[in-house]
């Protein structure tokens, strides 16, 4: 297993070993290792998920960190245009970019983690954009016309793009800023590439969001670090960077987007300074001492509710296949016994494997709607909403299961 992936037992930020266990959700599979329906079964690599608290830096972090290989596979099968609420949080971004700053058509906007190009893709038709993503999914976003790198970022790609692009005006990472291994060198990096009066902007699942909604399957070796905006600062501090504007996103059931500039550049807007003012007083350690007893409590009600269904001997099946869904039917013990299939809108990737550590395959969402099961189990629970009014549109007349915060079943 070391060969795979190493422990830490010192905070990611601050470098102190004031490292407190918030709570481990047991041995887990990476989320991205995919294996094919009916193939021969084999063994999977478990990793540890043991979530802990830095008070010096207030950040919280996973501790075992597993090869960016296994996490991040060149057929890595994320596809981030495929959500409407991401589609247009990153149209909401370029308007607030576009009025924040004075932006020309020879500023260049680079975007670590560029995925199929989503986010640049509303920069590319006024501006010049660079995406860089280790995934063949990139090429998804060349045929969109937009330039990407298809490397990991780190010190050689970013020393590479230094010398073949320049210095850019703004450099993005959402949704990938917790999940590169070294922050420092990281920081490092985005620093060479980014121009003295540049904007860094970053996205990230909001601890806050975690810990008040229950999202423990948000919790995955992929997230690195949990990032409040106190933790963020003592990490920008370090580098002489300010944050000049912050704020609360609903992607991903919660998060946080920060801008931040060197010191002195941009006016400081209060927005930052409110988050700043409320976390101070909700994170703490009382708090997270009730997230893992509420996480408990959580997941043994949802074993009642599907125990119920099942002793009724009607069928479950779930819908939608993100990361997340991972966590959660691996530390609940799920298997096809329980949840008989997990129902992907078609063209997805994950279509025709197994869920991750599972024997519950994911096919169609076509078969949910032909088969008619009792119940969906909802695993994209932080879009229910649009969820429940897709599927209803489309014809499916169950019940759904909500599994977080509060277990429950609605029909609606």
């Amino acid at each position: 297993m070391e060969k795979f992936s190493k422990t830490i037992d010192r905070c990611q930020i601050s470098g102190k070993k004031d490292l407190k266990t918030i709570i481990s959700l047991g041995f887990l599979p990476p989320v991205n290792k995919l294996r094919k329906i009916n193939s021969l079964s084999h063994e999977s690599i478990f990793f540890p998920t043991d979530l802990k608290y830095s008070k010096s830096s207030k950040l919280v972090q996973l501790t075992n960190i597993v090869d960016k290989t296994i996490l991040f596979p060149k057929e890595y099968p994320y596809t981030s245009s495929t959500t409407k609420i991401l589609r247009e949080n990153f149209k909401e971004l370029y308007n607030e970019c576009s009025r924040l700053f004075d932006l020309s058509q020879n500023d260049l906007i680079i975007d670590i983690g560029s995925n199929d190009g989503n986010l640049l893709s509303n920069f590319k038709n006024n501006h010049k954009v660079l995406g860089v993503t280790p995934e063949d999914i990139g090429k998804i976003a060349i045929k969109k016309g937009i330039k990407t790198l298809i490397k990991y970022f780190d010190e050689k790609t970013s020393k590479y793009v230094l010398k073949k692009f320049g210095k850019a005006k703004i450099v993005t990472a959402t949704n990938v800023f917790a999940h590169i291994e070294d922050v420092d060198k990281l920081m490092k990096n985005i620093l060479r590439i980014l121009d003295n009066d540049g904007i860094f902007i970053t996205e990230s699942h909001y601890l806050v969001s975690l810990i008040k909604t229950l999202q423990y399957d948000t919790i995955y070796h992929e997230h690195l670090r949990y990032y409040s905006l106190q933790s963020l600062k003592y990490l920008f501090d370090k580098y002489g960077l300010a944050i000049i504007h912050a704020k609360k996103i609903p992607t991903h059931g919660g998060s946080i987007r920060v801008y931040a500039a060197q010191k002195g550049k941009f006016k400081i807007l209060n927005s930052a300074k409110k988050i700043l003012s409320y976390e101070k007083k909700y994170i703490n350690w009382k708090n997270l001492n009730k997230f893992k007893d509420d996480v408990i409590k959580s997941k043994l009600n949802l074993y009642k509710i599907l125990s119920g269904i099942k002793e009724k001997k009607q069928k479950i099946y779930g819908v939608g296949a993100p990361s997340r869904a991972s966590t959660l039917v691996n530390y609940l013990g799920l298997t096809n016994e329980i949840i008989e299939n997990v129902c992907e809108i078609e063209g997805s990737y994950k279509i025709g494997n197994y869920m991750p550590g599972t024997n519950i395959p994911i096919v169609s969402e076509k078969k949910l709607f032909k088969e008619k099961p009792s119940y969906a189990l909802l695993l994209s629970w932080h879009i229910s909403d649009e969820l429940i009014f897709n599927l209803r549109k489309k014809g499916y007349k169950g019940k759904f299961i909500i599994p977080l915060p509060t277990p429950r079943v609605v029909l609606k």
